[in-house]
């Protein structure tokens, strides 16, 4: 499961990007851990993260034309139009940071279910943008519930393929091989995945006072 939006919608949403090319969200693989796992959206018994940033600093802003300049990581400078509907372009300032993120998170529940073979997908998704006057930011988040059949079982490497309801079989690691005990072939099982975007101007640090 990935995530409805692309980073370019995301941005969009944030910024009313009118075009955008951002090779760091392909290419960026880094997985460092979850910043704070307390405050996940979910209790996850497996998480695969996946932390993809695009970096870019505010190196002009036209507030006639609404075009603000960014320089990326690699010294490419690329224009955006925001449209009137975004409220808070006046905040975005020269030296503003433009940052990107990825995460996705998979609780493997496994809870058994009687659902009498039917297999399903229920997705939801919310949007969430800054507040009038503070500076552009929008996060975008799915959260997925599937029950699927369980088709295999490996607990040395503590996985588990279940088959969902458009018949794709998908491979999921556990935390921990005990929470494959009681599961065998055949078993339906609910499986919660999360997945969310997050892109948002920020003012550089200042420099601390001597």
């Amino acid at each position: 499961m990935r995530i409805a939006q692309s980073p370019r919608s995301l941005i969009i949403g944030c910024f009313a990007v009118s075009a955008l090319a951002l090779p760091q969200i392909g290419s960026a693989q880094t997985k460092p851990a979850m910043t704070d796992p307390a405050k996940a959206p979910i209790a996850a018994a497996g998480i695969d993260e996946v932390y993809q940033l695009v970096d870019a600093v505010v190196t002009k802003v036209d507030s006639k034309t609404r075009t603000v300049t960014l320089k990326d990581k690699d010294g490419t400078f690329t224009n955006f139009v925001a449209g009137p509907e975004i409220k808070n372009f006046p905040q975005i300032k020269v030296g503003d940071r433009l940052t990107v993120t990825h995460e996705l998170a998979v609780a493997i529940e496994l809870v058994k279910v009687n659902n009498q073979g039917v297999r399903s997908e229920v997705q939801t998704s919310t949007q969430t943008s800054a507040a009038l006057g503070s500076k552009p930011a929008s996060v975008i988040s799915n959260t997925t519930i599937i029950i699927a059949n369980v088709v295999s079982v490996d607990r040395q490497k503590m996985t588990v393929s279940v088959k969902g309801p458009k018949g794709k079989t998908d491979t999921y690691r556990v935390k921990s091989a005990s929470l494959l005990k009681d599961i065998a072939i055949n078993d339906e099982v609910k499986i919660t995945l999360y997945d969310a975007m997050a892109a948002s101007f920020t003012a550089p640090a200042s420099n601390p006072k001597k």
